[in-house]
């Protein structure tokens, strides 16, 4: 028995990793204290229907338990945190952005189903034959409300706003006491609010029902308050609502609950609707607009800072590569300070010096800097080379070193110029180091939102396009204004589309290039 409880033990020990008791312990508390903490907080994302990212979350617990626990998975435990983060921060919003383009996903169908019907099903209504009352109002210390009503016919009640209703006979046999005018005195918690206040609180008084669900009570004038009747009534046979007021049927259409003759219920609910957003994509005017001369300038943009920042880092970091320069370290060092300072900061920095009014360089002369078309366009590309040099000299200064020397004297031996040098020997080298590099600039520009909207906010606008666009919009920031400031509110799912056509354009252009440079085949070569 002794040797079977030990190799129990044994067995116990090596699942864990092995290892001393102390060891075991603390894992098996920190996978506990972890399992609790993604149950809990998965158990909230699933109450405020965000069920997918609550089951990813769960999953990934679910695999960093499996690992730290058997001991065949211990290399895992190093990587396991950055593969948690990776799921968490990257495949998910991913994976939801691709189902979010299929969806009608945003504002007016931003809530699950079960919760918009719960919230068109709480609105109500004041039917022709109800009874009105005269209303003083009440307030309770935790904030809530209720109002001492007095009928036509003489009825008197008393209604809270959380639903309880009282007649005066029932607060009477409960040994409430009255003034000489007729009203409690108080009732529980709840006292008078003086006449002074009532004007101010009947903002926060007018959204709400009292007594019960059924004959609840709202405030219809500054004197007068009305039997209301629940309006909407959720049909899951038809999956409809109807009105009890009209007999109207809101019958769902894509998420949103309309009538026949076009008339809808807010909120909506998010459902998916395939192809739609990508159909407006190829249909809508206001794509088929300026959306050619956006891309070119979007292509041009990328491409000329790229080649602009190279070529005046490549210079920079070619000036100071000489050894015997003095001051070489102090003047690299200078080199890089735009690299270090906020890029946001930096572009609001070169549009105050291209101020016309007051601008160092604008006051002095201003072809246009914000206004026109053309010198709008340069302007942000002076200002982006400003940003990405630094980058290019880093990165270039690094190749420089990585050159033999050897190659460099035995050109000079053969007669070869400097020129000659540079062309031949340099320029193809660093292009191989360099080379995935650049790429990986270009795909960041043609993504940049922040200088473009920081710089003038795509302008100076295109005259006569059927949705806001500026000369120097890029795709980017011209689809941000189709699904965002169009005036419709915010388009998630038209969004989740746009974003999908631009992943795949700079994608196809990124392989492109590098099956057409042939920069991967050449780096795996020279390794």
């Amino acid at each position: 028995m002794a040797a079977l409880s030990m190799g129990r033990k044994s067995g116990f020990g090596e699942m864990l990793g092995g290892g001393p008791l102390t060891s075991i312990v603390l894992r098996l508390v920190f996978i506990a204290a972890f399992d609790a903490f993604a149950i809990f907080t998965g158990w909230q994302l699933l109450r405020g229907a965000v069920a997918p990212l609550a089951i990813v979350l769960w999953l990934v617990a679910l695999a960093i338990t499996v690992v730290f626990l058997r001991r065949d998975a211990m290399p895992l435990r190093w990587i396991m945190p950055g593969l948690a983060f990776m799921v968490m921060m990257h495949i998910y919003p991913v994976l939801f952005t691709i189902y979010t383009a299929f969806t009608n996903y945003g504002d007016g169908h931003l809530i699950e189903k079960t919760t918009a019907i719960r919230q068109i099903e709480s609105q109500v209504y004041l039917p022709a034959d109800a009874k009105t009352y005269t209303w003083l109002p009440y307030e309770a210390p935790d904030g809530s409300y209720a109002l001492w009503l007095t009928g036509e016919d003489g009825s008197q009640y008393f209604e809270t706003s959380t639903g309880e209703a009282y007649t005066r006979q029932e607060l009477e046999e409960q040994g409430v006491t009255f003034d000489s005018e007729g009203k409690p005195v108080a009732v529980g918690d709840y006292t008078p609010i003086p006449a002074n206040r009532r004007f101010a609180v009947l903002p926060a008084l007018q959204p709400l029902t009292f007594g019960n669900v059924e004959l609840g009570v709202k405030i219809t004038s500054p004197t007068r308050a009305g039997q209301v009747r629940q309006k909407y009534v959720y049909d899951p046979q038809q999956d409809a609502m109807i009105d009890q007021e009209t007999g109207v049927v809101y019958a769902n259409v894509q998420g949103t609950f309309t009538s026949p003759d076009g008339q809808t219920l807010i909120p909506g609910f998010p459902v998916i609707i395939g192809a739609d957003n990508f159909q407006r994509l190829l249909t809508s005017p206001a794509l088929r607009g300026p959306l050619v001369t956006i891309f070119t300038w979007t292509v041009v943009f990328a491409g000329m800072t790229v080649l602009t920042t190279f070529v005046l880092g490549l210079l920079l970091a070619l000036a100071l590569n000489d050894p015997n320069l003095p001051l070489r370290r102090t003047i690299r060092v200078l080199m890089i300070v735009p690299y270090a300072l906020p890029a946001f900061i930096s572009v609001l920095i070169w549009r105050g010096m291209f101020n016309p009014v007051i601008g160092v360089i604008g006051s002095q002369w201003d072809p246009g800097w914000f206004s026109s078309p053309i010198f709008a366009k340069v302007g942000i590309l002076i200002v982006n080379l400003w940003l990405g040099y630094p980058y290019m000299f880093l990165i270039t200064t690094g190749a420089l070193q990585s050159i033999p020397a050897d190659l460099y004297e035995a050109a000079k031996v053969d007669g070869a110029s400097g020129f000659q040098q540079f062309w031949r020997i340099t320029l193809p080298l660093l292009l191989v180091a360099v080379g995935p590099l650049l790429v990986g600039s270009f795909a960041f520009n043609f993504n940049n939102f922040t200088i473009i909207q920081l710089y003038n906010n795509g302008g100076p606008p295109i005259p006569g396009t059927p949705t806001p666009a500026g000369y120097t919009d890029i795709l980017i920031s011209y689809t941000y204004k189709l699904a965002f400031g169009g005036g419709r509110g915010a388009d998630l799912g038209l969004a989740a589309a746009i974003s999908i056509v631009i992943f795949v354009i700079v994608g196809a252009i990124t392989i492109a290039n590098f099956r057409y440079t042939g920069m991967l085949e050449e780096v795996s070569e020279s390794v």
